[in-house]
């Protein structure tokens, strides 16, 4: 361990974790061109720190797993402060991805009570669950809907970190254990209809009315949310050795991670396309992809064998954050693709994804240290 992480000093990492959150909540869209305009005349802002949507939601993800692991204050108030200021404000339209900060919310509420968060976290979940709450695919799938398309009868890879964490997690904390059950299943259906028998990766999305995977895009950041979300619900459910939902999740994950170890490029990264040397490389996805290696290796799930794969990976992503903090080569938010084409054209970007996975890949490595 000591040859592949002490060319990296701890404090160095720190450092660039500090960065990545001052970079994070200080984005702005200058020009007005990502920002997202609906038909109704609603203007969502993906890229700014003072929306709500699923960029956001991962952003306190990541700033939580590094808060509970090193107790970083400006990592609390940061989390603490964005919830103030949305409640504050008004929730948003329920979709599948502004559920993603309630997972956030449900770890802030077991480290500090407050009872004025229960009823989000009840009100949210129970659209989740309801027959007349979150539209259903067949077979009970989770339909990807968002703020500007229902997409009916659509499943995507990302579903599973968006709305299905939180409801593992806040089924735990509320001690309803249907919601686990739900999440359990929302799992099972996806590795169904996502997953690529042919190379372990799974594809960006599921058509159950035209009966295809639309491109057949084997997307590296609709992955890298599948290598973190098998691991973290492994550890909410604490799913013991021997128990066969934990089994089958850890024989899609190595699958998976089996062929990113193959189609690493030198540089640490993963291009945008994972199969597809000719698309560009995306550090967004690789830092997902490390956190999830990482942690899997960490927890036993996967072989230590991999372990190198992850490292190589923050490494890649360290060369890849400038000097004020803001990681490099992230694609813009991705829509479900027609063809491989659409992939390659999406534009490169600072995102608060990118901050955020970022910030749980080096957070994560900070472990290899102990």
């Amino acid at each position: 361990m000591a040859a592949l992480t002490h060319d990296v000093p701890r404090q160095t990492v720190a450092d660039k974790i500090d960065l990545l959150m001052d970079n994070l909540v200080n984005i702005k869209d200058e020009t007005g061109e990502f920002l997202l305009h609906l038909e109704d005349g609603r203007i969502i802002d993906t890229k700014g720190w003072a929306g709500w949507e699923w960029t956001h939601g991962v952003g306190l993800f990541g700033m939580w797993r590094y808060f509970e692991q090193t107790g970083d204050r400006k990592a609390l108030d940061i989390i603490k402060g964005w919830f103030a200021d949305r409640f504050a404000e008004g929730t948003p339209t329920k979709n599948i991805n502004t559920v993603a900060p309630f997972i956030t919310l449900a770890y802030l509420y077991e480290y500090e009570p407050d009872p004025s968060y229960i009823p989000y976290l009840d009100t949210w979940c129970e659209w989740l669950m309801a027959p007349d709450g979150l539209p259903k695919t067949e077979e009970g799938g989770f339909q990807h809907i968002v703020y500007n398309d229902e997409n009916p009868g659509e499943m995507w890879d990302d579903t599973l970190m968006m709305s299905v964490l939180p409801l593992a997690k806040i089924g735990l904390l509320l001690n309803r254990p249907h919601y686990v059950e739900e999440a359990k299943r929302q799992f099972l259906v996806h590795i169904k209809y996502l997953f690529d028998r042919k190379t372990g990766l799974w594809f960006h999305g599921w058509d159950f009315n035209g009966r295809h995977n639309f491109a057949e895009a084997l997307w590296a950041r609709g992955n890298c949310w599948v290598t973190i979300a098998i691991p973290e619900i492994i550890e909410i459910l604490d799913l013991p050795q021997g128990d066969a939902f934990r089994t089958f999740l850890i024989d899609t994950l190595e699958a998976q991670v089996k062929t990113l170890a193959e189609t690493q490029d030198e540089s640490g990264l993963w291009h945008t396309l994972v199969m597809d040397p000719t698309s560009y490389l995306e550090a967004s996805a690789t830092a997902g992809f490390a956190y999830g290696i990482l942690k899997g290796v960490r927890k036993g799930y996967l072989p230590r064998k991999y372990e190198a794969v992850g490292i190589k990976a923050v490494k890649g992503v360290l060369d890849n954050i400038d000097a004020t903090g803001e990681l490099q080569q992230v694609s813009f938010g991705t829509a479900m693709g027609d063809t491989p084409q659409f992939y390659k054209d999406i534009r490169l970007t600072s995102m608060p994804y990118g901050q955020s996975l970022a910030i749980c890949a080096l957070g994560e490595f900070l472990r290899t240290y102990i």
